[in-house]
């Protein structure tokens, strides 16, 4: 296979775990391979990142990246996590920036606020950008602050992230007390104004609780199956029943937690979808990285910063088991714009329906999309 820039980044990525002798024969086996519905699906990552990981404006490559992924909608984090003393002001300023870039970009970014702004993104070739929360400490006590966000165009909410905060418990709290009043009264005005609730990060109880209280479907965004990889961050499988007889759906990501060491591969999200498909149903199971829209280009200097990120994230006590230095946040053999496409094709390989494929990809989603956000 000739030389390019995503075979470099790929065979740097190979080399970022364990051994990865066969990852130039996996590369050129699926490069060029492509899911024949690919392009006329709706492909819906539920929980994921325009760009790259630094977070900085948006450049002309990673606007060909979104191009070339499509993918049709995102649900985009811009809230805070993990404590309370500026995360107000934090979200503000994200939104702000974030505000600006789609309006740079109006021929690749379109904001969406309705459920139905995923037919627009389609139509018009934009990868719609739904602003979302993974935590609620932005709120603080005050509930007032709801409303200000949700005019600011936020649309998915997770009611707690790894540790406890005033909604609730979230999945590295070993009190596991689900949700409290004030969590109580913050679903309630979550159903009111047309919010999708997220469970993803929240606690054994408050996963269940916040299913059984919401008068409308909820979601669990981004998690893995606790039946197929043991660790606080997967769901289990009375958990993920659960939503799936209420009308939710879950979105299994690309994250160190499908697997027990060792670098996560595509092979292990395939495992993982399967089983969700089992438990959940095909209605209900879809795919929610926890990733970027472009592939990550493994160099010293990110290496570097992502050891000291999984640091930082320890020393601030919001890590979660299984996070490691050596175990980056992506499959290598997923590493590219192209992902939804190789997971859709995997499938396909492993004899699940095209029909179902399509649900995966983001018709599960977009229908509690349309359903909820209103």
């Amino acid at each position: 296979m000739p030389d390019s820039p995503a075979r470099r980044t790929f065979l740097a990525t190979c080399g970022a775990g364990a051994a990865w002798a066969a990852c130039p024969r996996a590369f050129a086996a699926t490069a060029a391979a492509t899911w024949p519905r690919y392009r006329d699906a709706i492909v819906v990552d539920a929980c994921g990142s325009p760009g790259r990981p630094d977070g900085d404006a948006l450049d002309a490559g990673e606007l060909a990246d979104i191009r070339a992924g499509g993918v049709t909608a995102i649900n985009f984090t811009v809230g805070a996590v993990g404590s309370y003393a500026d995360d107000f002001e934090k979200t503000l300023r994200n939104i702000a920036f974030w505000d600006a870039q789609i309006a740079a970009h109006p021929d690749t970014l379109l904001k969406v606020v309705r459920g139905a702004g995923l037919d627009e993104a389609k139509r018009s070739g934009r990868l719609g950008i739904v602003f979302g929360f993974q935590d609620t400490t932005m709120y603080g006590e005050d509930l007032e602050r709801f409303d200000l966000f949700h005019d600011l165009g936020v649309r998915i909410v997770q009611l707690t992230y790894n540790r406890r905060n005033l909604v609730g418990d979230g999945c590295m709290e070993p009190g596991n007390a689900g949700l409290s009043r004030f969590g109580l009264e913050l679903v309630a005005r979550l159903n009111e104004r047309g919010t999708l609730i997220d469970l993803s990060h929240c606690g054994q109880r408050t996963t269940r609780e916040g299913i059984l209280s919401s008068k409308r479907p909820v979601a669990i965004t981004h998690t893995g199956c606790a039946a197929v990889t043991e660790a606080p961050r997967n769901k289990r499988d009375e958990e993920l029943r659960l939503l799936a007889e209420r009308g939710g759906v879950a979105g299994i990501y690309i994250m160190p937690y499908l697997r027990a060491q060792g670098q996560v591969q595509a092979d292990d999200v395939i495992r993982h979808l399967e089983h969700a498909l089992d438990v959940c149903g095909e209605d209900h199971v879809g795919i929610g990285t926890d990733g970027t829209t472009s592939g990550v280009e493994v160099t010293e200097a990110y290496k570097k910063q992502f050891a000291d990120e999984i640091a930082e994230r320890a020393r601030r006590g919001i890590a979660a088991p299984g996070e490691r230095a050596d175990s980056f946040t992506f499959a290598p053999d997923l590493n590219t714009p192209s992902r939804f496409e190789r997971i859709a094709l995997l499938l396909s390989r492993r004899g699940h329906s095209d029909a179902r494929i399509e649900k995966v990809l983001g018709a599960n989603f977009a229908r509690l999309w349309r359903e909820v956000m209103v």
